[in-house]
């Protein structure tokens, strides 16, 4: 048959022919990985015409709704109106050499396969979604129905039979293929140069196998750059980390006024009044944050990997921490010694020390530029002056006036730190530059901060005054002044505002946090925005 006379299919199934394109092909003539191979996906920017047949073949194949996608479609676009070009990028997992979804998972449920699969194993999630906070491109979904996360496999079970994944057999263009690629050879060679695309995050994160095939079209704007989305508030992980917080500040002034106890100093020792007093804030908020999981009855399981999970870290310390104070109310009741006691007391504070910092480490990471600062640990810290307030609160109810003004100004200096902190955020969002790392998500949280949640923000910053800087200064005035119960209510108003000042903007810490994400994706599934 001669070139004039085929059909347009037959034109098509020879191109096909002619250029070993795998789409519409329901098998795979490509060898398995050997040693130090693994598969990838090769996507092709030049032949993507945008039609997302992709994404629906993938949502098919797994039997996901239409909220839930493994394969998205960015779009970007190029040039100034009339002269304007659309650029596609279809992205699903990247199967990545070092996969910040395995590596915080604390339940173990990722494991890549000796083929380089990136799977999830859905038996054992328990819902927590750090999973979609640590991937740079948002590839892990919540699936709300079922509880968990979920995410591409690569049709993994087709791939071992010889056939191609649902996305590629579906994409017209064939714009999508399976490869093999050497490891060693991609990272330390090819990924500079073919693993890159416009607007996506830096490689080095956590090293993505799919190779692109793009043009040389330069200064592409995603096409949401226009909509700023907050984030799930995540109240049940505010008031968990807000509270154990102002607990760790409260056990930590117990600690020390035991200590200046100990060295003869004639204060008040601690008492089992105050050692409630700190665990209460710590055993209602613990347990709060079982209800951030999709499936909260499996929360015991979220220890399992503290060999690489912050959050199993944080799970396991602030858990044996609760406990502790526990015991110690115990050993309050019957008065075991108080050397004996203290020495249980710093074993504790220290547990809890860690505990609070491995909370902080959680949210150090690097798909969110906003959380990624070594700030994120101290203002996590800082809200421990509350606990100081707290125990300050319980010394004068006790009638331990002298104690209770030694302590005011510690709790007075930490808020201090708090409130500088705080300047520091707002400085640097003022001055951000085009010129600085990751300026296209913090303008975006800069935006959100000061448009959107306008209103949250000026009132952190007059709480902040007030109820952390203002009223504990008058209390300390009042206390010297032998002005006992108003002195008292200017502590309740301290509290309760300082304790709404740093709910909110814990609140804020989580709506404002913008992800590196895929370029272009408002047509993202459900990522719990």
């Amino acid at each position: 048959m001669s070139l004039n006379e085929q059909t347009p299919l037959d034109s098509f199934i020879q191109h096909k022919t002619d250029t070993n394109m795998q789409c519409g092909n329901y098998s795979i003539d490509i060898a398995k990985p050997k040693e130090g191979e693994q598969y990838r996906f090769h996507f092709d920017a030049t032949a993507c015409i945008g039609c997302h047949c992709c994404e629906v073949a993938c949502n098919e194949q797994n039997n996901n709704s239409a909220d839930i996608k493994w394969r998205r479609v960015g779009e970007t676009q190029s040039g100034i109106f009339p002269n304007v070009k659309n650029h596609f990028n279809s992205m699903s997992c990247n199967h990545c050499v070092e996969p910040e979804c395995l590596i915080g998972c604390p339940t173990e449920s990722y494991i890549k396969f000796d083929n380089g699969i990136v799977f999830h194993d859905d038996d054992t999630c328990i819902g927590c979604q750090y999973c979609t906070w640590n991937c740079p491109y948002e590839v892990p979904v919540f699936n709300k129905d079922r509880g968990i996360v979920t995410k591409c496999h690569m049709c993994h079970e087709k791939l071992d039979v010889g056939q191609t994944p649902a996305c590629v057999q579906a994409c017209p263009s064939g714009a999508i293929a399976i490869e093999i690629v050497n490891v060693k050879d991609w990272i330390e060679k090819d990924m500079a140069e073919q693993g890159i695309a416009p607007n996506l995050p830096d490689i080095q994160i956590t090293k993505p196998t799919t190779r692109y095939t793009i043009d040389d079209t330069k200064d592409m704007t995603p096409a949401d750059a226009h909509i700023i989305k907050p984030n799930h508030s995540e109240w049940p992980l505010v008031f968990m980390t807000v509270l154990t917080q102002i607990s760790l500040g409260g056990f930590g002034a117990l600690v020390l006024g035991e200590f200046i106890n100990l060295l003869g100093f004639k204060l008040a020792a601690p008492s089992i009044w105050m050692m409630i007093a700190v665990f209460l804030p710590a055993a209602i908020g613990l347990p709060l944050s079982a209800l951030h999981l999709g499936r909260p009855i499996l929360a015991y399981t979220a220890m399992k990997n503290i060999k690489t999970s912050w959050l199993s870290r944080e799970a396991l310390a602030l858990g044996l921490y609760t406990a502790g104070l526990t015991l110690l109310i115990a050993m309050f009741f019957f008065e075991f010694n108080q050397v004996f006691r203290f020495c249980v007391e710093l074993l504790i504070l220290g547990i809890g020390i860690y505990g609070i910092y491995a909370q902080s480490m959680i949210y150090r990471i690097k798909a969110r530029p906003s959380w990624n600062k070594k700030e994120t640990t101290k203002i996590f810290f800082y809200v421990s002056y509350i606990g100081l307030l707290l125990i300050s609160f319980v010394l004068i109810l006790l009638e331990e006036y002298t104690s209770a003004s030694v302590l005011l100004p510690f709790a007075l200096f930490i808020a201090y730190f708090q409130y500088i902190e705080y300047r520091k955020q707002k400085d640097f969002y003022k001055n951000l530059d085009e010129s600085d790392n990751n300026f296209y998500q913090l303008n975006k949280t800069k935006t959100l901060y000061e448009k959107n949640f306008k209103k949250y923000t000026e009132y952190r910053t007059s709480s902040l005054y007030i109820g952390a800087l203002g009223l504990p200064l008058l209390a300390i005035l009042l206390l010297a002044s032998g002005n006992y119960q108003t002195t008292i209510l200017v502590l309740t108003l301290s509290l309760i505002i300082s304790t709404s000042s740093e709910i909110v903007s814990r609140v804020l810490f989580y709506k404002t946090a913008v992800a590196l994400g895929l370029a272009g994706n408002f047509f993202a599934g459900n990522q719990r925005g």
